[in-house]
Formats: structure tokens, sequence, C-alpha cells
């Protein structure tokens, strides 16, 4: 039985920030780590999964996420080249400075969020971008000057979504690293046949009552429902890789086509044509 991975991030000597480009796409890496982390990857369309939310990016995403916090690797399942920046913080990368520096409050804030995941959009995004590209032009010092204008700018912008509404789903999964572990990599494997709640309930060796509750505690939703909602995200990136709609439909596990619709426009705002061809006209 797999659980949630924790990854031990090595530093250079003299460094107190980890800059690199990972490439992981053919890896399941549901993981946390002490350090905080500011995601950037450009691609067609991904998956967002970070504690117990999960949605869907599409051309570019940037996540700030908090000590512990548990997520996937952004690039999971990313068919189409892309481009990763990932930065990792020493757990004490400002010191006390940042609790008791005025001129930091709002950095502090930023940090206290980052528990839940933070993703940013619109203009915030589009600039910090520019700046991260351009870090590896220049030495360690300014790197970690632009790094401190980075959080500057993310602690000031208003665009931005927390992803998780609290920390208990946090320390729920930490609690139980295995069974979460399980659980999630199950319905990754199994979303487009039929996830079969007995089966995954047996996996982490619950009743299928027992589990249902347990699910329901730490997600806030039915394992039925958090199967549907991680298919239609899935099929949203299919579409925006051109697929038409029926294969999709079917593709991600869906039995019938009037169902997915209604589901797809429930969950989207838009039925699976519209949203396609919206996706189409703006590439």
């Amino acid at each position: 039985m797999n659980q949630i991975q924790l990854e031990r991030v090595d530093f250079e000597p003299g460094k107190s920030f980890k800059l690199f480009s990972p490439r992981l796409r053919n890896t399941f890496l549901w993981h946390y780590h002490p350090e905080y982390e500011l995601v950037y990857v450009e691609a067609d369309a991904g998956i967002r999964h970070v504690g117990t939310h999960i949605s869907g990016y599409t051309q570019s995403d940037l996540v700030l996420i908090g000590s512990n916090l548990p997520h996937l690797n952004f690039d999971y399942r990313l068919r189409n080249d892309y481009h990763q920046i990932v930065v990792q913080l020493r757990t004490n990368f400002m010191g006390d400075a940042i609790s008791y520096a005025p001129e930091l409050s709002l950095v502090n804030k930023l940090f206290k969020n980052a528990a839940y995941g933070v993703a940013f959009y619109g203009d915030t995004r589009t600039l910090v971008a520019q700046k991260l590209k351009q870090l590896h032009d220049i030495d360690n010092f300014d790197q970690l000057l632009e790094l401190m204008n980075i959080f500057q700018l993310l602690a000031g912008s208003n665009e931005y979504t927390l992803l998780n509404n609290d920390e208990t789903s946090k320390d729920f999964i930490l609690k139980d690293k295995i069974r979460m572990g399980a659980i999630y990599e199950y319905i990754d494997a199994h979303y487009a046949q039929k996830p079969d709640v007995n089966v995954v309930a047996g996996k982490v060796n619950l009743t299928t009552a027992a589990f249902c509750r347990y699910f329901k505690r730490q997600t806030n939703i039915t394992f039925t429902e958090f199967v549907n909602q991680y298919r239609i995200e899935r099929a949203k990136n299919l579409l925006m890789q051109d697929k038409n709609v029926t294969e999709t439909c079917y593709a991600v596990g869906f039995e019938t086509l009037s169902y997915f619709n209604k589901l797809f426009n429930k969950l989207v705002g838009k039925n699976p044509s519209d949203f396609k061809k919206q996706w189409i006209t703006r590439r």
C-alpha cells in the first residue's frame, strides 16, 4: 500500500532556497515537505491537487504551497511539452524578521495563507512568471533579492484563490498518510473504469460504511462526488487537446453522454462543446 511521501529537500551549501525545473510527468508523486514551495508551470492543461482540493489549470499555473501541505506534482500526466519552475524555501527562510519587521507584514500574511494553498491568476501570474524565468541568469544574492520582490508582489495582490477552506484536511491527511495515499492512487488508476467503493474500502482495511464516513470526513464530499470531479477535470484536459465530446465522455469513464453533459455543465458552468469551442478560439 503506497503512502503520501515525505520529500527530503536538499539545499546547496550557503543557499536558503532551491531553484529547479523538475520533469516528473510519468510519476504519481503525492507528497509533502516542511519547506514552502512556489510552483509555476506552463502547459496546455494539467491537474492541480493540493490538500483535499482538486481542479484543473489551463495554459499556466502559479501556486504557493505551505509547510507540510500534501500535493501532487503539477506536471503529472502532461502529454505535450511543458515548462516548470519550482522554488523551495528553507523553513527558517526569513528567520524572526518575517514576524517582527513591519515591512514584511504583508509577506507574513502571505505565508500564513500558504497553509491552505494559494493559486494566483491574471496579471500577477504573468508578471511573476517573467521574474521567475529570469532567476537563472543572475547570481545567488540577486536571486534572493528578486525572490523577496516576488513575495512582496504576491503579498500585495488580490488576484488569488485559497485552495482549501481550513487546515483540518491537511491534519487528517498527514495523520493517515498510508490510507489517504492509497485512496488517491486508486482513484487516479481507476477513474476511467468503474472505481469500486468496496474494493478501495478493502484496500485500506475498512468496511464500506466506515470508509464512506471516513472519506466524507476527510474531503467534505462523497467518494462518488470526488471521482466524478476527478473525471470532469480529466475531461477538460482531453477537450483542450481537441478530443471530441463523445470520445472524451467514454475515455474518462462515463457510460452515457447525457449524464456527462449534465454533470459537466453543473461543475464547469457550461456544456463540454461550449467549453471546447471557447478554449480552441482563445488558443
